[in-house]
């Protein structure tokens, strides 16, 4: 299959840099899928689970959250806020999170800020805890 050169980075640095066949994430409008030759495209990143197939047809999951995804000339650029590969995911942690805004978002004193911030967290969680 076609490959096309593919860049994922976050604050923390390099993620990947190479050759891929697909990268499949979710953006604000919905879930995308960039192949070879895909014409030139910018959307900002939602929140869920990204799907990378590299030149050699090997196969990764991770959770994507926020961010800007653009291709360019050929090229893909993921500048993501969050990106972690699935088998990087500490499950435990991810579920102990999770628990943790839903009880925050149990209380019945929030504020408006602070449950948006209880929601995101959540849904932070939920996307961590789907990947396996």
């Amino acid at each position: 299959m076609t490959t096309f050169h593919l860049q994922v980075v976050t604050p923390d640095g390099c993620i990947f840099d190479g050759q891929a066949e697909r990268v499949i994430c979710r953006t604000i409008a919905g879930d995308v899928c960039i192949l070879a030759r895909h014409c030139d495209y910018c959307t900002a990143l939602g929140m869920g689970e990204a799907h990378l197939v590299d030149a050699e047809g090997n196969r990764r999951r991770a959770a994507c959250m926020g961010g800007v995804l653009s291709v360019m000339d050929g090229e893909a650029r993921l500048v993501a806020t969050t990106w972690e590969w699935a088998e990087q995911i500490d499950q435990e942690r991810a579920e102990a999170s999770k628990r943790r805004a839903e009880e925050i978002l149990r209380q019945k004193n929030l504020d408006r800020h602070e449950y948006e911030m209880a929601q995101a967290r959540l849904k932070r969680a939920l996307v961590r805890t789907s990947i396996r």
